[in-house]
């Protein structure tokens, strides 16, 4: 298993073969370093979009629980004095 950092990394090649060879490897490995870079930006996203959406939650909640005390207070507020 590889230790994954946050910093981006530059890779070196030593050539091993014909020149096209090396342009294909060129190429894919761009193409899997953007994809790489990609799916990091996605992530990103996924966890602040899941974080605004708990707060959201967390806020409507809280205002759930005050206005139940609010009611529960008033009620059992009025059932005391009668």
């Amino acid at each position: 298993m590889t230790a994954r950092t946050h910093h981006p990394t530059t890779f070196t090649s030593f050539p091993k073969g014909t020149n096209a060879m090396l342009l294909y490897e060129d190429l894919a490995r761009a193409r899997r370093r953007e994809a790489e870079q990609t799916a990091s930006r996605r992530r990103l996203v996924r966890h602040l979009t899941a974080a605004r959406r708990w707060n959201r939650v967390s806020r409507w909640a809280a205002r759930r629980a005050t206005i139940a005390a609010d009611c529960g207070a008033a009620e059992l507020g009025s059932s005391y004095g009668d």
